[in-house]
C-alpha cells in the first residue's frame, strides 16, 4: 500500500539487483545520485557512503539491529533512521527454542547421519532439566524467557538494565556467575564496540564444561575461533549459530558435527517478515513526510528527488 502511493506521487522504486548482502561499494553506487530513502538490511551504511548520497533523507531498516549504520555520520548529514524493533520478536525467539531442541534432541546431527546412510538414535537431554542463561533480557531475551518458562526450564538472566523486579521464574545475576552455572547459554545482546567478542576464549572457559551457546543476535558477539577451539576440545558440548563475524560463513565451525549453522534467517518467518516490511515501507514514508518531501495531503514536494 506504502509503495503504490509512493509511485503514484512520481517516486521510482528500484529493488537490490544482487539479491543478497550489499557490499560498502554497492551500497555507495546505489544511493548516489537522486535516492533520497532507502529500505535497509544489514549492509554497512558508513560515513563514506553518507558522504557521496547527497540526496539521501531517510533510512528504513527492515529489522531490529542498527549497528550497521553510522548512526552519527546519519545524523551529522541529516538522514532521519527508522527501524522495526517489534516484528522479528516471535521469529527469532522460536528460532533460538527451536536450535537448543535441536542441539539437547540431535535432531541436525541424527538427519545428517541418515542422508549419509547411518541410522543412529542419539541419546539426548529434557530442556526441563536444564539451566538456560540469556544474555540480554531485551525485546527478544523476554520473549526466549517466556517460551521456555513452558518447557519448565530454569531460566536466568543478565542485562546492563535489570528489571526492578525480577518477572516470574527469570532469576537475574552477573554474566559471570551465568556463564558458570548455564547448561544452556543464549545471546540477545545488540553488537556494538563494547561487546565485540563478548564471549571470548576466556569467558568459554568459565562456561559450565559440557554447556551449549547459542547466537541469534550478532555475529561479532562471538570469537568463532575460540568457540571453535571449546568445541574441538570437548569443553562445549554443542553450539547453534545464525549469525557470523563475516556472512556468508565458510569457516571451520562446518566442520564440527555437534553445530548446528543457519543463514542468518532469525527474522525470516512469513508472518514476521511480512510484518517487518510493512511497517518499514510505513517508516520510510512517514520519514519523507518528516522530511517534507511529501506533504501530509500528499503531494511531492521536491520533485527531482524521485528515487527509492
Amino acid at each position: 500500500m506504502e509503495f503504490k502511493r509512493l509511485r503514484e506521487l512520481g517516486y521510482e522504486i528500484h529493488t537490490n539487483p544482487y539479491r543478497r548482502k550489499l557490499t560498502e561499494q554497492e551500497v555507495q553506487s546505489l544511493v548516489q545520485d537522486d535516492v533520497v530513502a532507502m529500505i535497509a538490511g544489514v549492509e554497512p551504511l558508513t560515513r563514506d557512503v553518507f558522504s557521496k548520497a547527497s540526496k539521501l533523507k531517510v533510512i528504513s531498516r527492515c529489522g531490529m539491529g542498527l549497528d550497521s549504520i553510522d548512526l552519527a555520520a546519519a545524523e551529522e548529514y541529516g538522514v532521519l533512521v527508522y527501524n522495526t524493533p517489534d516484528a522479528p520478536v516471535q521469529a527469532v525467539a522460536e528460532l533460538t527454542l527451536g536450535m537448543m531442541l535441536s542441539l539437547l534432541r540431535h535432531i541436525a546431527r541424527a538427519d545428517r547421519g541418515i542422508r549419509a546412510g547411518h541410522w543412529r538414535a542419539h541419546m539426548g537431554g529434557l530442556l526441563a532439566a536444564r539451566i538456560v542463561g540469556l544474555v540480554g533480557y531485551g525485546r527478544i531475551g523476554r520473549k526466549v524467557a517466556e517460551l521456555l518458562r513452558g518447557f519448565q526450564a530454569r531460566i536466568l538472566a543478565c542485562d546492563k538494565s535489570p528489571p526492578a523486579v525480577s518477572p516470574p521464574g527469570v532469576t537475574f545475576c552477573d554474566l559471570e556467575s551465568l556463564l558458570a552455572v548455564s547448561d544452556i547459554v543464549s545471546l540477545h545482546v545488540p553488537y556494538e564496540p563494547a561487546t565485540r567478542h563478548l564471549i571470548d576464549a576466556r569467558r568459554l572457559g568459565m562456561m559450565k564444561a559440557g554447556a551449549m551457546l547459542i547466537n541469534t543476535s550478532r555475529g561479532g558477539l562471538i570469537d568463532e575461533s575460540a568457540l571453535y577451539e571449546a568445541l574441538r576440545d570437548g569443553h562445549l558440548a554443542g553450539a547453534a549459530l545464525d549469525t557470523f563475524d563475516n556472512e556468508p560463513y565458510r569457516g571451520p565451525l562446518i566442520g564440527i558435527e555437534q553445530v548446528v549453522l543457519t543463514a542468518h534467517m532469525g527474522s525470516y518467518a512469513e508472518e514476521s517478515r511480512a510484518r517487518m516490511e510493512k511497517e518499514a515501507a510505513a517508516n520510510l514514508l512517514a520519514g519523507l513526510v518528516a522530511k517534507r518531501l511529501i506533504v501530509q495531503e500528499g503531494e511531492c514536494i521536491d520533485t527531482q528527488a524521485t528515487k527509492l
